[in-house]
């Protein structure tokens, strides 16, 4: 006997919008160009400049120059669109896929000039001295 869960399964499908998916690049990389979003996400530079151009007509996203490259803002408090959703805010599920949210307002501490900084992933914050 078949259930939903063992039998047979339709390939192609994933628990991710492409939306999504673009949203997360950026949560991860603000500075990121859209040519790596779409490698990343296996899409065109088209599709990732659509979906862009969608997230910042419906507020998700801002975006400024910083000399030749863009840099984008996830904004903190946007919610999913979905009625299912609607009463969550976006940044739970990019923090748990992207990590914590930053702001351009609150400047990366410095690292110290007589230590190295271990930026190594998953290596804990970085040492300062105090």
């Amino acid at each position: 006997m078949e259930s939903e869960h063992t039998g047979h399964r339709r390939n192609g499908w994933t628990f991710l919008t492409n939306h999504a998916r673009v949203l997360v690049a950026i949560a991860r990389d603000p500075g990121i160009r859209l040519r790596d979003i779409a490698v990343d996400c296996g899409l065109t530079e088209r599709t990732v400049q659509a979906i862009v151009t969608d997230l910042q007509a419906d507020g998700y996203l801002n975006k400024t120059r910083d000399g030749r490259r863009n840099r984008y803002v996830v904004a903190p408090g946007a919610r999913f669109r979905h009625p299912a959703e609607a009463g969550h805010e976006i940044a739970g599920l990019l923090a748990y896929l992207a990590g914590p949210l930053t702001t351009p307002a609150t400047p990366a501490p410095a690292a110290p000039s007589a230590e190295v900084a271990n930026d190594t992933p998953g290596h804990g914050e970085p040492r300062t001295t105090a």
